[in-house]
């Protein structure tokens, strides 16, 4: 028995992280803006006592509309749905800081930690997409150095706005009638070089302070920023050494900012397919893989290694000229792992059209339940992760054989929880409370 325990989160997205998963017949093509939908998957979720569920955001258009669904309702506002429907699950909002004002964030944010009981996560993304300057009337999407400068110092802004009430600001003394002791909420009075904000918020102190900090950038700049702010990390790795490499120098980076490393949890992307054998699983992969529809899948390929779809021919390799990484000013990090698959493996397009289409370059893990509890472990216990961003390939029924049969295996093992010691967030994640003025 394992007296350490992973972490698992439920990254949702629509009727499921492969491509083609809204094809299958079981699929709900509408139900990306079902509230209903997400509010299930969550209650599923925490009956199997995962940590925390998170919701992919963009202030553009994610893919091509007429390929999948592509619509999306915004994160902070659906998980204060689920956050109705739920009490123990934490709820993880993706939001841009390149897109968004800190003071209207950091109140939004702040919201969801209240109404939740101390169960919000901020995904912290800076937009890798350039069509997103267009949507607020920009001339220019920021290069990839200015969106990490300009997100350090939103954070910065954020926490501090988070922490302009003091914990015992509010006394409700009727008899006085006194309900906040104005001395202790503070203004701000910050003016950097991209914000100047005076605060103080106008909400109260959140019951975690303020919410667990989340990123998932995997580049040097995205490195940087999360051995600084980053309180769990999710990343993309395709292989173990990938992962056990990216979790050594995180944790190294971390400390080396006088950071307990051990506050800074990673959670590698993983992309179950899972059937009582392993020959079930892989005809489950293969009827996914047969639905991709090859344009669509060609475009979004030519999109991420920032080049002309029609240098792309699907039964040869990708091509040997590509741009150099210091000039790639979108996903950088994830532009790097999709040429590096390619390559390692000396894979045609076709083939890597393939193996792209259950997660977008994360772990693919294909198999019966022991199989996969055998390989999580494996990462957990090796030093590759301290848990799972899980990723369905198909939902419902995705999620459901992990919960049903992947994760008592787990639990057996004494790797995972039975029941929640605690009620919040950064008690799932066994963070403390942050530090004043970080």
């Amino acid at each position: 028995m394992s007296t350490r325990q992973l972490h698992l989160n439920l990254f949702i997205f629509d009727t499921g992280h492969h491509e083609a998963a809204w094809r299958m017949p079981e699929s709900d093509p509408h139900v990306n803006v079902n509230v209903k939908a997400y509010q299930h998957l969550a209650k599923l979720a925490e009956e199997a006592k995962f940590d925390s569920l998170f919701l992919a955001d963009s202030p553009a258009m994610m893919g091509e509309p007429g390929r999948r669904p592509t619509a999306r309702l915004d994160p902070t506002i659906l998980l204060s749905a689920i956050a109705a429907s739920t009490d123990k699950i934490g709820l993880i909002a993706t939001a841009s800081t390149t897109y968004n004002a800190p003071y209207e964030l950091a109140r939004r944010l702040s919201s969801l930690d209240h109404i939740s009981a101390g169960r919000a996560g901020w995904n912290i993304v800076t937009t890798s997409i350039k069509e997103a300057a267009r949507s607020f009337g920009l001339p220019f999407h920021p290069g990839h150095a200015e969106r990490y400068d300009r997100a350090d110092e939103f954070v910065q802004v954020v926490t501090q706005l988070w922490q302009s009430w003091q914990p015992d600001a509010v006394i409700a003394d009727k008899a006085a009638g006194i309900h906040a002791i104005a001395s202790k909420i503070k203004e701000v009075k910050h003016h950097g070089e991209h914000f100047s904000v005076e605060g103080p918020l106008n909400i109260s102190r959140s019951p975690q302070l303020y919410p667990v900090l989340v990123q998932a950038g995997s580049s040097e700049g995205g490195k940087a920023f999360a051995a600084k702010w980053a309180e769990a990390v999710f990343t993309a790795q395709t292989t173990y050494e990938e992962a056990q490499a990216f979790y050594t120098e995180l944790k190294t980076r971390a400390a080396n900012n006088g950071r307990n490393p051990d506050h800074l949890i990673i959670m590698p992307g993983v992309v179950p397919v899972v059937a009582d054998t392993l020959a079930e699983a892989r005809e489950l992969e293969a009827e996914l893989n047969a639905l991709i529809i090859p344009e669509y899948a060609l475009n979004k390929l030519a999109s991420v290694l920032q080049i002309p779809v029609d240098d792309l021919h699907l039964d040869r390799h990708i091509p040997d000229n590509l741009p150099p990484e210091a000039l790639v000013e979108g996903a950088r990090s994830r532009r790097t792992l999709v040429v590096e698959l390619a390559r390692r493996e000396n894979l045609t397009v076709r083939q890597l059209i393939k193996r792209l289409g259950g997660g977008r370059g994360h772990w693919t893990l294909v198999g019966t339940p022991t199989q996969a509890a055998d390989a999580l472990q494996h990462y957990f216990e090796q030093g590759a992760a301290d848990g799972f961003n899980i990723m369905p390939a198909l939902l419902p029924s995705g999620l459901t054989t992990f919960v049903k049969q992947v994760v008592p295996i787990l639990q057996e093992r004494g790797l995972f929880r039975r029941e929640y010691s605690g009620s919040t967030l950064r008690e799932h994640y066994g963070l403390p409370l942050p530090a004043e003025h970080r």
